[in-house]
């Protein structure tokens, strides 16, 4: 009865406080981890099963069933001018009843110009008060997978992850939050996934520091602190459905399709108060489970186009490759920004060893 009640005041907590709900808060745990499901365009919620899987879908944990697996990624936007990475560990139980994992993910942009102090009080210019900064969001990710009941047909996973936000010395923030998962192995061969992001809203706390972002010029006041000090995420869904074809002894096709669901209105192409719906459809064509080729296309969006202003429709395709010897396993994707048109591409390597093949 307790647990009930402050379950109830948290979430009636959340609607008095509407005003600082956020559509895009914490966004950097929404692009994913490892090359693989980066190069399909994020289409393995349905089939992610290694170590990779807290970020796409903790049930995929499942799959992991001997020794364990470690992984890491690295990843450079717009130019080198933010890096992204990733590391993680995940072991099966000596009980064999679950699959226990731990991800650190880091997004930032280093070297920032701090120009806050380049004009004093009275207007004067000194270029040896020009500082630099980072702006870097950390999170921490416990994941834990299993089958309820004993049922092996369905597997269930959780992530309970912290947060840690820094904006250099003006601001940071810590937030808390969970996900949950699960992935049903259908007798035909079809599996269906489901990720619940930010199940229970993930909340972030915010300090910021008057004193270094402020700036007074001839008596008037720049940079003022934010009034909200505390941000809400709400969840994202995301829901696929998968199936492996052998196309022949050497070759199989690994197709997924599903939609991803905000419960906000954004610009996706199906957009009301209460939800926006995108489509996503990728593939993996493998060959003898040494080399991969993948495709895949998510981010639909109906966006204006600023010279003509008519609407059109925009998107994020994606592709890369994989090669695996023994329990090591080398990918690469490459991606645009998802803006129409772009030319901002971005560059994804991930490595991954899993010690069960590695010693067979």
């Amino acid at each position: 009865m307790k647990k009930n009640l402050l379950l109830t005041l948290f979430f009636c907590g959340c609607i008095l406080q509407a005003q600082i709900i956020r559509k895009y808060s914490n966004e950097f745990l929404n692009i994913g981890a490892g090359a693989r499901g980066l190069g399909m365009g994020g289409a393995v919620i349905s089939n992610q099963n290694d170590v990779y899987s807290p970020m796409w879908n903790p049930a995929g944990l499942m799959t992991i069933d001997r020794d364990y697996q470690v992984a890491a990624m690295h990843a450079e936007y717009f130019e080198s001018i933010a890096k992204y990475d990733y590391i993680a560990y995940a072991k099966p139980l000596d009980s064999k009843n679950g699959v226990f994992a731990v991800s650190i993910i880091r997004l930032g942009v280093d070297n920032i110009l701090n120009t806050t102090q380049l004009i004093d009080s009275e207007g004067n210019i000194d270029y040896d008060k020009i500082t630099s900064f980072s702006a870097s969001d950390y999170a921490a990710l416990v994941s834990f997978a299993f089958h309820p009941g004993g049922n092996q047909r369905l597997d269930l996973g959780v992530n309970a992850k912290l947060v840690y936000r820094n904006i250099g010395k003006f601001a940071s923030g810590y937030g808390f939050g969970f996900d949950i998962g699960a992935i049903y192995h259908a007798e035909n061969g079809i599996n269906f996934g489901g990720m619940l992001r930010d199940a229970t809203t993930t909340v972030n706390f915010w300090t910021v520091n008057q004193n270094e972002l402020s700036t007074v010029v001839n008596g008037q006041e720049f940079n003022p602190a934010p009034k909200d000090k505390l941000e809400i995420t709400m969840p994202k869904l995301n829901i696929g459905a998968s199936k492996n074809f052998d196309l022949n002894r050497d070759l199989s096709l690994l197709p997924e399709v599903g939609i991803n669901v905000d419960f906000a209105k954004t610009a996706a192409l199906i957009s009301t108060d209460f939800a926006s719906i995108t489509p996503y459809a990728g593939a993996e064509l493998k060959f003898q489970d040494l080399i991969f080729v993948r495709v895949g296309v998510n981010r639909f969006q109906s966006i204006t186009d600023i010279e003509s202003l008519k609407r059109k429709v925009s998107f994020q395709p994606s592709a890369g490759i994989g090669i695996k010897y023994r329990g090591l396993t080398l990918d690469y994707a490459i991606t645009n920004s998802g803006i129409g048109g772009s030319n901002f591409y971005s560059n994804f390597f991930s490595l991954k060893l899993d010690m069960g093949d590695f010693r067979n």
